[in-house]
C-alpha cells in the first residue's frame, strides 16, 4: 500500500500545539496528541536492522504504540486477527449494529466510562436474552462487540458492532442449535429490549448519583428534568441494524480487518492538508452510500479527532456468551465438536528475533542488531553532520 499524501501526525505536528494553547483539554487527549506527533520520529528512539546476507543496514524509528494512532493500529489489528482466526466456526456469521440516539451525546461525553460500560452491558444482555427465548432461537449464543464512537464525517456517534455466529449451544451444552442462514433475530424485538434495558440502566445510574451534569446539561441534575429527559428518549429513534450474513468464515476476517482496530479516521482517507485546512474522503450513508469529500479547518479536524479518544483503560473489544474470556477455550472446543469440525492443532510457537520486513536489495529477512535511544540517534546525527563538513 502506498504512503498517503498526508497523515494525522502531519496535521498534529503543524497545528497541535496551537490547538492545545487555545483549548482546554484533558491529560488523556494531550497524551494522545504528543504520542502521535512523536510516533516514528527520533524522539522515541529506534533500532538498527541489518541484512545478514548482503550487509545492508538501516535505522528505523520506534512507533508510539498508542491505540489511537492510525499507524500503530495496523500491526495490532494483524495480531488480533491472527489470534481470532483459530476461533472461526463452520457456520454463518451475522453483523449487528446497536446505535444510541444523538439526544444522549452530551450526557455520554460527560460520563464516558459509566455510559460506555452501560452500553456494552445493555447490548450483551439484549442479544443473550432475545436469543435464549425459544420463540426466536432458544440457545446460548456467543459474540464479540466493538465500540465505535464516530461516523464517517468524524462527528460523535457512539455505537457497537457485534459479530455473531448463526446459532448457539442448547441448554445443557449437549448440541448445537443452528440459526437461519438468512435471518438472525427480529430487529423490532431487539430495538424494544435494547431501549428498555438502556433507559433502565440510566435511571439506576441517576438514582445512585453516578452521573455528572455540567454546562448545558446541568439542569438534568434535577429529578424532574431528568425524568422528562428520559421520557423523551422513548420518542427518539433507537437503531438496531442486522446486516446480511457473511458469505463464510473467511469473509469474517476481512470484516474484522476493517472494524476491530480502526481509529476515528485512517491516514488513507486523508486527501490534502495545506497547513490550515484538511480534506478527507467520507461515505454518506444517509444518502445512498455515496462517497464524498469534505474540507474543514485543521482546528475543527483536531477537535473532531479528539472526540474519539477513549478513557484510560476502557476496553473497546469485549466478548460475551460462550465467547466470554473465562470460558472461551473450552466453549470453542465444544462448539467445534458439535459442528463436526476437526480438532484444532496446537498453536505453532513463533520466535521472532528478525524484523517482519525484507532487505530491499536481496530480499533476505532483516535482523534486529541494535536498539537505540533518542540520545544515541541524536548523537549519530550530529556526528554525521560534523563528518560531512570536515
Amino acid at each position: 500500500m502506498t504512503r498517503p499524501p498526508v497523515e494525522v501526525a502531519d496535521i498534529l505536528r503543524a497545528q497541535g500545539s496551537t490547538f492545545v494553547h487555545h483549548h482546554r483539554i484533558g491529560f488523556q487527549r494531550l497524551k494522545v496528541i504528543r504520542a502521535i506527533m512523536r510516533c516514528r520520529t527520533a524522539a522515541l528512539g529506534g533500532h538498527r536492522d541489518k541484512c545478514m546476507r548482503c550487509g545492508f543496514g538501516v535505522i528505523s524509528f520506534n512507533s508510539c504504540r498508542n491505540r489511537h494512532c492510525p499507524k500503530c493500529q495496523a500491526q495490532a489489528r494483524k495480531r488480533w486477527i491472527a489470534a481470532r482466526e483459530r476461533e472461526l466456526l463452520q457456520t454463518s456469521y451475522f453483523h449487528v449494529v446497536f446505535s444510541l440516539p444523538h439526544h444522549l451525546n452530551s450526557l455520554i461525553r460527560q460520563n464516558e466510562v459509566e455510559l460506555y460500560n452501560l452500553l456494552f452491558r445493555t447490548v450483551a444482555d439484549t442479544l443473550l436474552e432475545v436469543a435464549a427465548n425459544p420463540k426466536h432461537l432458544g440457545a446460548k449464543i456467543g459474540f464479540f462487540g466493538i465500540l465505535h464512537t464516530w461516523g464517517q464525517n468524524l462527528l460523535f456517534h457512539p455505537h457497537i458492532h457485534c459479530v455473531v455466529p448463526a446459532g448457539g449451544l442448547a441448554s445443557g451444552r449437549t448440541r448445537w442449535i443452528p440459526g437461519s442462514a438468512r435471518f438472525f433475530l427480529p430487529e423490532k424485538v431487539l430495538k424494544r429490549v435494547f431501549r428498555g434495558k438502556f433507559v433502565e440502566g440510566l435511571k439506576q445510574a441517576f438514582a445512585q448519583k453516578r452521573l455528572r451534569f455540567a454546562g448545558l446539561i446541568q439542569h438534568l441534575a434535577e429529578p424532574k428534568c431528568f425524568a422528562e429527559f428520559v421520557r423523551k428518549l422513548h420518542r427518539h429513534q433507537w437503531v438496531v441494524y442486522a446486516k446480511a450474513p457473511f458469505d463464510g468464515p473467511q469473509h469474517v476476517l476481512r470484516y474484522l480487518g476493517r472494524y476491530t482496530h480502526r481509529v476515528a479516521i485512517s491516514n488513507h482517507r486523508l486527501l490534502a492538508f495545506d497547513g490550515n485546512n484538511v480534506t478527507f474522503r467520507w461515505r454518506d450513508y444517509a444518502h445512498g452510500n455515496v462517497q464524498r469529500t469534505m474540507t474543514i479547518s485543521a482546528e475543527e479536524f483536531i477537535r473532531r479527532f479528539l472526540l474519539h479518544v477513549l478513557p484510560k483503560g476502557l476496553v473497546r473489544i469485549r466478548h460475551f456468551g460462550f465467547m466470554a474470556n473465562y470460558q472461551r477455550s473450552s466453549s470453542f472446543e465444544l462448539c467445534r465438536l458439535l459442528l463436526g469440525m476437526a480438532p484444532l492443532p496446537p498453536p505453532s510457537e513463533t520466535t521472532s528475533t528478525k524484523s517482519t520486513w525484507r532487505c530491499p536489495i536481496c530480499q533476505a529477512p532483516m535482523t534486529l542488531v541494535e536498539r537505540l535511544t533518542a540520545a544515541q540517534i541524536a548523537w549519530r546525527f550530529v556526528s554525521t553532520c560534523f563528518s560531512d563538513t570536515s
